[in-house]
């Protein structure tokens, strides 16, 4: 050969070679950053939050009054303190000055503030000394001027006053206003009963409100136990009360001719004294803090025990203090909880992830603290009479390793459950973001497909390369290939608009068939014993088998349609579907998983045919040759010497297609109904992570929760493609050390 022509063919080797080592590393730098991209959006889930303080503010130099309350605005640029001499004094958070001085309108001449009890960021049920209660709220209302510059005026408005209860001091109270005309305000005497005054607005015929006042006393039925703490919800229809012996009570209120005590239970084994307690946002959870530094939740759950009846139930444990707690304050943006201790310690937690958000120990002891009504600012008063405002970060209070992965106690379950519910109609909802479901419901999809999937294409493969004839896998190799081509949005159109309908009226059918066709092939393949000795029959026998069969199977899937209606009458009282939900408990839901597995194994079958097919025809006919001389049959041939030999080919095929299949977004997306259940029943759906991506992620809130929970699924779906497909390698690795390299 030419010296200088072969000095040219190992040039241009060597700049292939260099090409293609470049160009398979720039492909596996390009997947792993892409996993990157989607993994770095992930990361702010797990990152702890933190707080920044913005200002500290004298608040004690401008007056000898003591310091009851706090509370910042919604900007953190002004706080404000309630004081003992009725004033609210407000100060500029970047200054320190004093901007203006309200003073509360006592409710008689001589009448001084007695207590102040907190029912809001920034509402407070005061009590004067001559028994009567007034409820303000301080607001901060914004103007704008020409020039677009913001400013806010301070008000304290009032917005109920009750005349005092009996000329006497109460030694507990708690006081909602649900609106103008429904007022509640309840009174723990000295004797212990609790003495409730109501105003209600009822409604006539004509729609005219008349204001009814009712008063009435509660007794407790506690035996050497004294009320320690009182709270009640924001309409002011159920009532609160722990005592000092660990019991907690529960009335509601709603009728106020017949209040009724739902809940008189020991809270702890110990016995420990409720020191506070108060209601999370949505009123239905109540946080308890007792002597011991302990904070729980509790919320109404039905079980057996009670009959059915929603009996108050421990559900959430959150972190302890060193001492006991003295107030607790929940957030009015999410599930958070603001505890204090009575040495000054701050915690904010979250109470269904059971998360410890934050941690104020090392600030020092704070004597009054404060969340913003959008929960990222925080006030509280120092020892030395300052005013400490914070700027809380904290975007994913409600995400843990738990709340994603484990089974969580939501508020209004009677159980632990996993659940993925991302949005409600309701304000206070909470959302539950738990992708165990949807890694179930991707699993579940795909195993079902390929159950229907790799059947068909590995036995058409077999018979297409081993058993047909030439001509005959000319034709059906390019139409099967062909079926690869169908766009999935076509299959799960199909899918769902007419292959759907027609399962659900046929359903009897389907179940006949799967016994049909099977029994009709055995006898067909009976009578082929007696007749292919004919002349005729072997010529049909040489590759052409399935044009005897090809009527079989029509024949038994007639059958099964013909007599379908006659067995579901029969058997199920005509309606299989109504006889699945009484007899068996499952509801039958029209795009279940027999929908998935038909639609997306038609979608997978073409890639596990190919790949199955080339490899089969691709074992080298000397070893098909020796095996037929040494006296072995077709068949035989096939189970001994074939298959073992076309494995490697035949295992990389089927985890393609199971990849293809655990990927699929428009299939699954049209043809279930994406429900994030976790059942393995094929009568109803799920939904898996591909097609929960596509749902979610167009109403996802840029840089929320939900929007970076949606892309850590896309993590664990590309997590989960690499696994399988680095397993299938593997094995594949081994099976053609194991049988040669076909």
């Amino acid at each position: 050969m030419n010296k200088k022509h072969l000095k040219s063919v190992k040039r241009w080797d060597r700049i292939a070679r260099y090409v293609i080592s470049i160009g398979g590393v720039a492909v596996i730098l390009s997947v792993v950053l892409i996993l990157f991209l989607i993994a770095r959006v992930t990361f702010p889930l797990f990152q702890s939050p933190s707080i920044e303080r913005q200002a500290l503010v004298n608040v004690s130099a401008a007056s000898e009054a003591t310091v009851l309350q706090a509370g910042v605005d919604d900007y953190l640029e002004s706080v404000f303190t309630l004081r003992s001499d009725g004033s609210v004094l407000f100060y500029a958070t970047d200054s320190g000055k004093q901007l203006e001085t309200v003073v509360l309108a006592p409710p008689g001449e001589g009448v001084a503030v007695v207590d102040v009890e907190r029912s809001g960021p920034r509402r407070f049920n005061i009590l004067w000394n001559d028994g009567s209660l007034t409820i303000e709220e301080v607001r901060f209302l914004p103007r704008f001027d020409d020039e677009g510059r913001r400013s806010f005026e301070r008000r304290v408005e009032r917005l109920a006053l009750m005349a005092p209860v009996d000329g006497v001091l109460p030694q507990r109270f708690v006081a909602r206003a649900a609106d103008e005309a429904s007022l509640v305000r309840v009174s723990l005497r000295a004797d212990g009963v609790l003495q409730v005054d109501q105003q209600v607005a009822i409604e006539d015929l004509f729609g005219e409100q008349e204001i009814e006042d009712y008063r009435y006393s509660l007794d407790p039925g506690l035996v050497q136990e004294q009320i320690t703490a009182l709270t009640m919800d924001s309409t002011g229809t159920a009532l609160y009360a722990g005592t000092d012996q660990g019991t907690l009570l529960r009335w509601d209120l709603s009728d106020p001719e017949e209040p009724v005590l739902l809940d008189r239970l020991p809270a702890f084994t110990q016995r420990r004294a409720i020191t506070s307690l108060c209601l999370i946002l949505g009123d239905i959870s109540l946080a308890v803090g007792d002597a011991d530094g302990g904070v729980t939740t509790w919320f109404p759950v039905a079980s057996e025990a009670s009959g059915g009846v929603k009996r108050l139930h421990h559900i959430h444990t959150l972190a302890s203090h060193r001492g006991a707690v003295t107030r607790l304050l929940p957030s009015l943006r999410d599930k958070s909880l603001l505890s204090v201790d009575e040495h000054g310690s701050v915690h904010l937690d979250h109470m269904t992830s059971e998360r410890q958000l934050l941690n104020l120990a090392e600030v020092g002891p704070l004597r009054d603290v404060a969340l913003s009504r959008r929960g990222d600012g925080l006030v509280g008063i120092d020892e030395q009479g300052r005013a400490v405002v914070w700027r809380v970060v904290n975007p994913h209070p409600e995400v843990s390793w738990k709340t994603l992965f484990g089974k969580v106690w939501y508020e209004s379950y009677d159980e632990p459950v996993y659940a993925w519910q991302s949005s409600s109609a309701s304000d206070d909802f909470e959302p539950k973001l738990s992708l165990t479901p949807l890694v179930f419901g991707t699993i579940k999809g795909t195993v079902y497909a390929m159950l229907f999937a790799v059947p068909l294409a590995l036995f058409g493969a077999i018979y297409t390369s081993q058993f047909g004839s030439d001509k005959l896998r000319g034709m059906i190799k390019p139409a099967v290939e062909v079926m690869a081509a169908v766009p999935s949005v076509i299959i799960g159109f199909l899918a769902a608009l007419w292959f759907a309908p027609l399962l659900e009226k046929s359903i009897t059918a389907l179940f006949l068939s799967v016994l049909f066709v099977p029994t009709f092939l055995l006898l067909a393949l009976v009578v082929w014993q007696f007749v292919r000795k004919y002349p005729l029959f072997k010529r049909i026998e040489k590759g052409h088998e399935f044009l005897l069969l090809a009527p079989v199977l029509v024949a038994a899937v007639a059958c099964a349609l013909m007599l379908g209606p006659v067995v579901e009458g029969w058997f199920f009282g005509g309606d299989f579907k109504l006889w699945l939900f009484t007899e068996a408990g499952t509801r039958y839901d029209p795009r279940n998983n027999i929908v998935i597995s038909f639609a997306l194994g038609f979608a997978v079958i073409p890639i596990i045919f190919t790949i199955a097919e080339d490899s089969l025809s691709n074992v080298p006919q000397s070893l098909r040759a020796a095996s037929l001389a040494l006296g072995a049959s077709r068949w035989q041939t096939v189970k001994r010497v074939i298959l073992p030999s076309a494995s490697p080919g035949i295992f990389a095929g089927t985890m393609i297609g199971f990849g293809r299949a655990i990927g699929e977004t428009m299939i699954v997306l049209m043809a279930t109904g994406n429900t994030a259940i976790m059942d393995w029943s094929i009568f109803n759906g799920m939904r898996p992570m591909s097609s929960n991506i596509a749902v979610e992620i167009p109403e996802a809130p840029h840089g929320g929760t939900l929007y970076r929970v949606l892309f850590l699924s896309a993590v664990l779906l590309f997590l989960m493609t690499f696994v399988l497909n680095t397993f299938a390698e593997v094995v594949r690795q081994r099976l053609r050390k194991k049988y040669g390299r076909f």
